[in-house]
């Protein structure tokens, strides 16, 4: 089973970004996380999530993603 959690590594890998964009991204996402009442854990995200948000897009959905 995969961690459920990804790190800025991982999600810099997946998505061919920069380390450091990759923390901004979790950052925003973590934050979004939070005011939706949810526990975060800095410096990782849910790789759920993460897809959700970033996926949604392609399949046609608009959402201001604000990056």
């Amino acid at each position: 089973m995969a961690n459920q959690f990804m790190r800025a590594d991982e999600v810099a890998k997946e998505l061919g970004i920069s380390r450091s964009f990759a923390y901004k991204l979790i950052r925003q996402l973590n934050q979004e996380l939070k005011e939706r009442g949810f526990l975060t854990i800095a410096g990782r995200i849910n790789r759920d999530y993460l897809k959700e948000r970033l996926y949604a897009a392609e399949s046609g959905v608009k959402q201001n993603v604000g990056l």
